[in-house]
């Protein structure tokens, strides 16, 4: 290529380099010079045809070339960020009058069934008792067999109790319909005395305003050698005054069946109506809030314990419907419909940690 083409050449691309607007039309004017197939670079690649002699005086006008180009696209390069960052400030300016944010420890919610199981515990705990948990999937021994429900009894049926394939030798694994296995995980375990609480999620086939197929239990449970039915009604007494954070409460003991306990009682607490606003520990109303009774023996001797020397007592609520009771939520269901402005209403700070000395709720 003569002098006066390479001139020509450069003249091109210097004028190509100024007129590129944007830099996405700044790098394909750098490609088509200096990229692998380029124009500058085919010249730099033709010095090997070349003779000897030309190749040194040929070679200083392509790498002269080159390096004007090379400047002139930096330069360009430059002015080019320095005018895109100039316009995308002048129209990204932030309004300095605006609210500040909240941010996630305002704006968060904690889920009430969440907030009330850590009212619970907390309760309990203060009272001596552990925190026992197991796995949702359990044995038909531990939900149903240790638990002195005999074969024929309705829960073990598949229109109350979600069941596994069967396995191998027969044997069906399945949700657990209450958290009571974990009882039995704890008396198979630990040697008594026992004091625990379990609190989890449980699973039956039912739906309605007040069921759901999965919901939250806790389960209480006390094994030693002289708990009887008076530390039962403390215990339950004491809880009920603390959670609904009310100086007395009106409660009354009435006779049921569980196969579990023996003798078995379903509690109640009084209340009274102040529009749709329920007062507990008021008026001469009554509720049912949860299930309780001395461990049979059958059970004891179902994970190795001697009923003639140990005794104890269990007992157990829902959380949902505790939670429904004291925060005055009308249906069940929402709690697991992931309805955020329904979150926003019921839930809790992330930073309103219950205490029985600041205050539960």
């Amino acid at each position: 290529m003569s002098a006066l083409e390479l001139y020509s050449l450069k003249t091109e691309l210097l004028h190509a380099i100024a007129e590129a607007s944007d830099l996405d039309k700044l790098e394909e004017v750098r490609i088509a010079a200096l990229g692998k197939k380029g124009r500058i670079s085919e010249l730099m690649q033709a010095l090997g045809s070349l003779p000897p002699d030309e190749r040194k005086a040929y070679g200083q006008v392509v790498n002269s070339l080159k390096t004007s180009v090379g400047e002139a696209l930096e330069a360009r390069r430059r002015e080019l960020a320095r005018t895109a960052t100039a316009e995308k400030l002048s129209q990204e300016r932030a309004d300095v009058t605006l609210p500040v944010p909240e941010g996630p420890l305002a704006e968060g919610r904690i889920h009430p069934v969440s907030q009330v199981t850590d009212e619970i515990t907390e309760i309990f705990a203060a009272m001596g008792f552990a925190i026992a948990e197991g796995p949702d999937i359990e044995t038909d021994f531990n939900n149903f067999t240790a638990l002195n429900m005999p074969p024929e009894h309705p829960a073990r049926q598949d229109h109350d109790t979600f069941y596994f394939a069967p396995a191998a030798d027969g044997t069906r694994a399945l949700l657990r319909t209450h958290t009571s296995p974990v009882q039995i995980r704890a008396m198979l375990k630990t040697k008594p005395p026992l004091r625990i609480i379990a609190p989890g999620r449980v699973y039956r086939c039912d739906s309605d305003q007040t069921h759901t197929p999965m919901f939250h239990q806790v389960e209480g449970l006390v094994i030693d050698e002289e708990t009887h039915l008076g530390h039962l009604k403390w215990v339950l007494e004491e809880f009920c005054k603390a959670f609904f954070e009310i100086q007395e409460v009106k409660m009354r003991f009435r006779a049921s069946h569980f196969p579990f306990t023996e003798p078995s009682m379903e509690v109640d607490i009084g209340y009274a109506r102040d529009g749709d606003a329920i007062r507990i520990g008021e008026g001469d109303q009554w509720l049912e809030i949860l299930g309780c009774g001395m461990v049979h023996p059958n059970v004891l001797k179902n994970v190795g314990l001697d009923p003639d020397r140990y005794q104890g007592f269990a007992f157990g609520l829902g959380i949902d419907r505790i939670a429904m009771l004291k925060y005055g939520m009308p249906d069940l269901r929402a709690f697991f419909a992931g309805d955020l402005r329904w979150l926003k209403h019921y839930g809790f700070p992330p930073l309103a940690i219950p205490t029985l000395a600041a205050g539960l709720s």
